[in-house]
């Protein structure tokens, strides 16, 4: 697969990443920046607002569970965010998949850190890991994190802005 097609496929141009796990693994590390950058898109499409992120907010879908995104941590640079659908289900309701992620405000980049199934890199690999377990790990996550998100842009999630005011940020190509 060459670059340019592996790229677009990042940057969300394609429908699916399917291919992505046939990455030289070699060069996994420099796919998974760009990785990390193409889910900052991504997260900036679906936070419109995210720089200037203060608290906690809901977004709805017609028909969807309600997307929550709280945040975290905030340092001059960099934000801690979790992501996650409220699901009711019956009497109990369940945040899944509880994303949390550090995006990197002046590298423009998103890393997916853990959610409710996948511990952090260091606990996962029991803090035993070597580099390739490592860069393994981050991939799966951040790959999760890239299809996750698309899901979100494909269901018309958009934080900041009003149910009414939805239509607008789809037609901006915000979504």
């Amino acid at each position: 697969m060459g670059d340019r097609q592996c790229l677009r496929q990042l940057s969300g141009n394609q429908p699916t990443l399917t291919r992505m796990y046939f990455l030289d693994p070699l060069a996994k590390s420099y796919w998974l920046a760009k990785l990390c950058e193409a889910n900052f898109d991504r997260l900036l499409k679906l936070i419109p607002n995210l720089p200037e992120m203060a608290g906690s907010s809901i977004a709805h879908a017609d028909g969807k569970p309600s997307l929550h995104v709280d945040l975290l941590e905030h340092a001059p640079y960099t934000l801690t965010l979790e992501l996650s659908h409220l699901f009711d289900i019956g009497l109990k309701s369940e945040m899944e998949p509880a994303v949390r992620v550090r995006v990197y405000l002046d590298a423009r980049t998103a890393e997916m850190l853990s959610d409710h199934d996948r511990p952090k890199v260091h606990m996962g690999l029991n803090q035993t890991g070597n580099a390739k377990r490592v860069l393994d790990y981050k991939w799966t996550l951040n790959y999760f994190l890239s299809q996750w998100l698309d899901h979100c842009l494909a269901g018309h999630y958009c934080f900041g802005v009003s149910r009414s005011e939805r239509t607008t940020c789809i037609e901006a190509g915000l979504n």
